[in-house]
């Protein structure tokens, strides 16, 4: 859940500072290696002083928050044997098969009594044990053979509480929970334990990491067109096949752990270790994983630790009986309640609810095999004050002080470690709107232990800019400083938009520029309208720019690619429970005489040239040149060479720009070109040959060339001496079962992954 109520500036370090004029910024340098273990520091938490040598002044928090993580580290080994042991808690609580029984284990150490209820005892009490842990037990023999509890069957747990009354829970190691009506019934534990003949059989390895991730971020419950919740397995074969297509090399997939409000957008999760029913169980998206896995795709479970739903009758929050924090997985009284989510909050100094959160990020690696996470409101776990209404201005106090939940931190730091030992491959997400110091240094060092972080102030820069200023009027430099305001010694994924832009009561990229118009305005049959053609140049240019200047990796929400033209709206009272805003409408992609076609060949060019060219994972990002009256902005990202003309009128013909290196260039990606729903102004067949003369106000570039920079365009060099065009392998190839996808496929859908239905026209309320 994006903390979008949290305001100001987002206080990050600028790639590196300026020591020349505005007008050539330098906006990278070269990351420092990772400190080894031989490195001064290493072993104290200080490494990362280091990396950021502002840290020094925040000596005494980096070793207290470092002694702390050892003592818990500590107390885990003694206590478990060993950091990975400890997060094998899935195989000991809940339901187990043990020596010809089923043994469940649930620990509610404030409960008076429990009873395990369900199918199997037709709801009648089966009494429970504790022990000295306030860990509750049943052994339920087998009968003739077979097991106790039938698969599929429900279950509960009858709690009494310390006053006396009886309540009845859904198991909090559930691995599977379901309701009879889908939208607000209540929900069942089911017990999951299919016979071997319908369990899924893995085929296919992990694909190896990726050196930059391109991530397609996906809701599976929205992925159809017609109003319903799409399936696991309807999206493994209508819209795994378009994401490959499109050339992504990873998925992020949203709203997996059960959620018994859909509107949440699966953010108010209620079973954290339970497979989302409304699109099917756990073997059909083990299905998909693994089929993601074949065509080369890793997965990223969007995992929400950050807080808990409030619901007590559905989920893990009805184990709270008010008993002290020791004895509980929540924190107690204000600091127990998010406010502004309406949701509860972790205690994440107790031994249990380390045990339980370490053990569903183990689960999760292990029993449907991600590849990786992406971390939900790191914020508000960060910070004692969650991020609510606290402006982040860069000043180092606001991240390492009273206010820092230093027990959050731990936790974090003690989960990386864990991913990453268990998975070497792996990858973790921070979605944090602070920027925190350190969030995505290596542990080892003293850092929280990320690979990335999410450069969530983008976004916001773009709604700014679209709501608030003329195109004619925005300025390089601000572009430019809004892009690359991150530390770069700690990778980002860069985003123009992700679901939180779509979601009801905000607007796509796509809607902001265009409007209504998109409703009448995209067919290629007619000439495009003044709107129409501003809207889809900007909407390619917006993109393009944010992933070569926004970050080492790049996201994208499920449809945008192509500028899906309507917001999100899930199933709820207010709509009278419709899926009309709940869905994606792949056809006017598909439809050939729909501009959104352009905007899809577009995203899957980009995608082509990353892989390609890898400039994603190169440290090399140069601004050589921003004109602020001419609204050129030129700049070196990898191997090559970005010439974007913001103007919305004027061409610029014959335009000196500075090459790195000298040679021959050649036109690599060209947004006017015909195929991306351009004029087709720019030659591609055309030698740009250097000359030995400087460009602009790049002082430290001895050669450039001359360019076409049309008005509303970007167009992307590439040194024909050095590399060839990526076209050259662009055939999309069909990965051959049991085998592993090939490299540099690019292109998109197939005729045969294409869906049926229209654009539908709105009630008009859509842009108010």
């Amino acid at each position: 859940m994006a903390a979008r109520p949290l305001q100001g500036p987002r206080g990050l370090l600028p790639l590196a500072t300026p020591t020349v004029p505005p007008t050539q910024l330098r906006a990278t340098a070269e990351a420092p290696a990772s400190t080894s273990s031989s490195a001064a520091g290493e072993g104290d938490g200080l490494g990362v002083i280091a990396v950021d040598p502002a840290l020094a002044n925040f000596k005494g928090h980096l070793q207290y928050r470092w002694a702390q993580y050892q003592r818990t580290l500590e107390s885990i080994a003694a206590g478990a044997g060993s950091l990975a042991a400890f997060a094998e808690g899935y195989k000991y609580f809940g339901f187990n098969q043990e020596d010809g029984a089923i043994v469940y284990r649930e620990w509610a150490p404030a409960a008076q009594a429990a009873a395990l209820i369900g199918d199997f005892s037709g709801w009648e009490p089966v009494w429970m044990k504790r022990d000295e842990w306030g860990v509750w037990s049943v052994r339920l023999e087998d009968v003739n053979g077979k097991p106790a509890i039938a698969h599929r069957s429900r279950v509960k747990v009858r709690l009494q509480h310390p006053q006396g009354w009886w309540m009845d829970r859904v198991p909090a190691w559930i691995k599977w929970a379901a309701a009879e009506q889908r939208m607000d019934a209540k929900y069942d534990g089911i017990y999951w334990d299919p016979p071997a003949e319908e369990q899924h059989q893995w085929r296919h390895q992990r694909p190896p990491r990726a050196e930059a991730l391109r991530i397609y971020e996906a809701h599976v419950g929205m992925s159809a067109e017609t109003g319903k919740v799409a399936s696991y397995s309807e999206f493994k074969d209508t819209v795994l096949p378009r994401i490959q297509a499109l050339g992504y090399n990873a998925i992020q997939l949203m709203a997996i752990q059960e959620h018994a409000y859909y509107g949440s957008f699966g953010y108010h999760v209620t079973n954290p270790f339970a497979v989302s029913s409304r699109s099917g169980t756990p073997e059909d998206l083990k299905a998909l994983i693994d089929e993601a896995h074949r065509r080369g795709i890793a997965v990223l479970l969007d995992v929400v630790h950050s807080h808990i739903s409030a619901n007590q009758e559905d989920g893990l929050a009805g184990f709270d009986m008010g008993q002290r924090e020791q004895d509980n997985y929540f924190k107690q009284g204000e600091a127990g309640y998010h406010k502004l989510w309406d949701s509860r909050c972790l205690n994440y100094a107790n031994w249990e609810c380390q045990r339980y959160l370490l053990s569903n990020l183990r689960y999760w690696l292990e029993e449907y095999r991600f590849d990786g996470f992406r971390f939900d409101g790191v914020t508000s776990m960060l910070y004692h004050h969650h991020g609510i209404h606290t402006s982040f201005s860069g000043d180092y106090n606001e991240y390492l002080g009273t206010s820092t939940n230093v027990d959050a931190v731990v936790y974090l730091m003690l989960a990386n470690r864990l991913v990453h030992e268990l998975v070497p491959s792996a990858v973790t997400i921070a979605e944090d709107v602070s920027g925190m110091p350190a969030l995505c240094r290596p542990v080892a060092e003293g850092g929280v232990g990320f690979d990335a972080r999410l450069n969530m102030s983008i976004p916001d820069t773009w709604i700014k800019l679209l709501k608030h200023v003329r195109d004619e009027h925005w300025r390089m430099q601000d572009i430019v400083a809004a892009l690359c305001n991150r530390r770069y010694t700690e990778k980002s994924i860069g985003y123009a938009e992700s679901h939180d832009q779509a979601l009801v009561g905000d607007q796509t990229i796509a809607f902001r520029l265009m409007g209504p118009e998109m409703y009448t305005g995209m067919s290629t049959l007619t000439e495009a309208t003044p709107v129409v053609a501003r809207g889809v140049a900007l909407h390619k240019m917006i993109r393009l720019v944010t992933m070569a200047l926004g970050g080492e990796g790049w996201l994208n929400f499920m449809g945008n690619e192509f500028g899906h033209p309507e917001w999100i709206d899930f199933p709820r009272d207010g709509n009278g429970w419709s899926h009309h805003y709940c869905r994606r409408q792949w056809s006017l992609a598909d439809t050939d005489h729909l501009r959104y076609k352009h905007l899809q060949a577009w995203d899957a060019a980009m995608m082509a040239i990353d892989s390609h060219y890898g400039f994603l994972g190169s440290p090399h990002q140069w601004v050589t040149h921003m004109d602020e009256a001419e609204q050129i902005l030129v700049f070196e990202r990898g191997p090559l060479l970005f010439v974007f003309n913001w103007s919305p009128t004027a061409d610029r013909e014959a335009y000196r720009v500075a090459v790195p290196v000298p040679g021959k260039w050649r036109v690599a990606l060209d947004s006017d070109a015909w195929d991306y729903g351009g004029a087709g102004r720019v030659f591609h067949d055309a030698d740009h040959f250097s000359d030995p003369e400087p460009a602009g106000t790049s002082r430290d570039r001895e050669h450039s060339i001359r360019v076409m920079a049309p008005a509303r365009t970007c167009v992307v060099y590439y040194n024909a001496d050095t590399h060839t065009h990526w076209r050259e392998q662009q055939e999309v190839q069909e990965p051959q079962d049991g085998e592993p996808a090939p490299h540099h496929t690019y292109g998109l859908a197939s005729a045969a992954t294409q869906t049926t239905g229209g654009l539908s026209i709105g009630s008009g309320d859509e842009i108010a």
